[in-house]
């Protein structure tokens, strides 16, 4: 008798492995498109096809939301096995923080540029839609996060990348305020504002409490693997994000506060906002310094250049609020000129992130080889850059 061997296991169509290693930083892709067109509508100069561009890049930024959405629903539902390790591991897990940072910095471009494309009560509905998501998926994060890193010893060492989880509160309490002139007077307005004012508190004490790890880290520990060191550029997010956050809060208080409180509100905006983003440029030089240094060692492409666009963009925003509030010819200056790095980088990282989906090379797994030093260790997808 004749035993017939049973024919191999068929993989199942419906297990999608193209988006098995599609991770949460991919929500990158949305926060750096939606901070070019919302940081466009913000400068103080407007000239020719600017705003409507701004419009497109927002329009681009909905579309790679919903895009991304789908794709991550199909990993939970096929890879659940790959999203639960995601979950656990140091390096991939604050990055679940940018999904709330992608459904507001849509929801900040809704009444910026977007309300000239669907007109004013859609970009409302929408703002509140996306507003209110993200900030109940920010307020998770920030929980969760840190909380799965603690009681899950890891051992890995600090890098800008656990900022992630802690900065999207901020970027909800600077979405906010533009919502406060369509609520009814009194409680409502009132309501927001302060929420918004507890998450700015939040996101900052957080942040603070972080960023010397960090800081004493990159001094003490050498430089990053070089795959990570464009993460240095995310410390630029909460600076320049709780600088926008508190030039809105000025600009919401009018009406909604008594007027001597209201005062105080556009006090703490200078107050606070200059010397914040001084170190914003400090970090920015010191980041880019780093970046040149890894460029020079061989420094190739990865998911992390997009930390090059967001960050950035928040910082444009932060310069645009002080010049409205200051009256000084620099800060419009420094606006105008982050806007165009913004602008380069958004290209370059945009380009070579669809060469990469066309080859397929970001959407592939981590290639195992010979054991490497640190600093090449950075490439592999235990790093969250894929």
């Amino acid at each position: 008798m004749v035993t017939v061997a049973p024919p191999p296991p068929v993989t199942p169509r419906s297990a999608r492995p193209s988006v098995r290693h599609l991770g949460p930083n991919w929500y990158a892709t949305v926060m750096g498109t939606a901070i070019v067109g919302t940081a466009g509508a913000a400068l103080p100069v407007r000239p020719p096809g600017l705003r409507p561009a701004c419009t497109a890049l927002w329009a681009l930024s909905l579309a790679l939301l919903l895009a991304l959405l789908a794709a991550r629903a199909l990993h939970w539902r096929h890879h659940r096995d790959r999203a639960r390790a995601d979950l656990l591991d140091p390096a991939t897990a604050p990055f679940h923080g940018c999904l709330a940072m992608a459904l507001l910095a849509v929801d900040g471009g809704a009444l910026a540029v977007g309300r000239d494309w669907i007109g004013t009560g859609p970009a409302v509905a929408l703002d509140a839609v996306l507003f209110g998501a993200g900030t109940v998926v920010a307020l998770a994060a920030a929980v969760a996060v840190p909380y799965v890193m603690a009681v899950h010893p890891h051992g890995a060492r600090p890098t800008p990348v656990w900022l992630l989880p802690l900065v999207a509160p901020m970027v909800a309490a600077a979405s906010g305020p533009a919502l406060v002139p369509f609520l009814p007077p009194g409680q409502a307005r009132k309501t927001l504002l302060l929420a918004c004012l507890a998450l700015f508190g939040l996101s900052l004490l957080a942040t603070l409490a972080l960023l010397p790890v960090v800081f004493g880290r990159l001094l003490t520990g050498g430089p990053l693997p070089l795959a990570l060191t464009p993460t240095l550029f995310l410390v630029l997010g909460p600076l320049g994000q709780s600088t926008t956050a508190v030039g809105r809060f000025a600009e919401a208080a009018p009406g909604v506060v008594p007027g001597p409180e209201a005062r105080a509100y556009a006090v703490f905006a200078v107050l606070y906002g200059v010397p914040v983003m001084g170190f914003a440029l400090l970090w920015l030089g010191l980041a880019g310094a780093q970046v040149a240094r890894a460029r020079r060692e061989g420094m190739g492409f990865t998911m992390t250049w997009w930390a090059f666009t967001f960050p950035v963009g928040t910082c444009v925003t932060g310069a645009a609020v002080l010049a409205r509030h200051t009256g000084l010819l620099v800060y419009d200056v420094l606006a105008v000129a982050l806007y165009v790095v913004l602008v380069g980088a958004w290209g370059v990282v945009a380009v070579r992130t669809g060469r990469g989906l066309l080859s397929g090379a970001l959407l592939a797994g981590p290639r195992p080889g010979p054991a490497e030093p640190s600093r090449a260790r950075g490439r592999t997808r235990s790093d969250g850059v894929r």
